[in-house]
């Protein structure tokens, strides 16, 4: 399938696919919404909430890495510990991520090693990136996702639910129930109504918040402790 390199909005770069008229990032912005979505609304919204060593991250579509190079970024400053697994089942090339010129619209260019290790790093290992950062990275199906009650925080990224609308299931939001610990979160850029009861049909309690730019809302879904795991 063809991809092309685009620059969003806020001058930072993401995939096009032409065939799907879809996109990796928000054309909008892919950086904004990266922080917006899951640094913003996810990993400093839970790190308030408590104490993790390490916490644990999930990503549903690690694609170009832009997520889990910001998250590094957030967690070096106030030297949080991570352990971030990325699920990608059709995996982008290190030449097209480096396309991405992620560290250089970050102003992080002194990182640009970091970035490239994210994506040359070994498949299905855990690869210290940092001391207090490990990483793995899994080529796999979102459906074949099984984990139980492994997770802190999900990064919800799946490509949209019109091109791929069985990702957007309460089968698929039954696995991520299931993968997150008590009181965990899932933060996603999508705000459906159709997800959104995806959501709460496995139990999660569902929150719409304001989106990115470009996006009036977005959802963020906790897994509360007193309810059982979705089947």
């Amino acid at each position: 399938m063809q991809r092309k390199i685009i620059t969003t909005a806020d001058g930072s770069k993401t995939i096009h696919l032409p065939d799907l008229d879809e996109h990796y990032h928000s054309k909008h912005g892919a950086v904004n919404e990266a922080k917006h979505v899951f640094i913003d609304t996810g990993f400093k919204h839970i790190l308030a909430k408590n104490f993790f060593n390490p916490l644990h991250i999930l990503e549903i579509g690690f694609g170009t890495g832009l997520n889990a190079f910001v998250t590094f970024l957030e967690a070096q400053k106030i030297n949080q510990n991570i352990d971030y697994v990325g699920v990608e089942a059709y995996p982008v090339s290190i030449h097209e991520a480096r396309l991405m010129k992620y560290p250089e619209a970050l102003s992080e260019k002194e990182n640009t090693s970091i970035f490239d290790d994210f994506h040359e790093s070994p498949w299905e290992q855990p690869f210290e990136v940092k001391s207090n950062f490990i990483f793995t990275k899994r080529k796999q199906f979102f459906v074949d996702i099984n984990d139980q009650n492994s997770f802190d925080l999900i990064y919800f990224d799946a490509f949209g639910a019109r091109v791929q609308p069985e990702l957007w299931t309460v089968e698929i939001f039954g696995k991520m129930y299931n993968a997150l610990r008590p009181n965990g979160v899932l933060v996603t850029y999508a705000a459906k109504g159709s997800v959104r009861r995806a959501m709460q049909e496995v139990g999660f309690e569902t929150e719409r918040l304001p989106g990115p730019p470009g996006k009036r809302e977005m959802l963020r879904a906790t897994k509360k402790d007193n309810i059982g795991d979705a089947n």
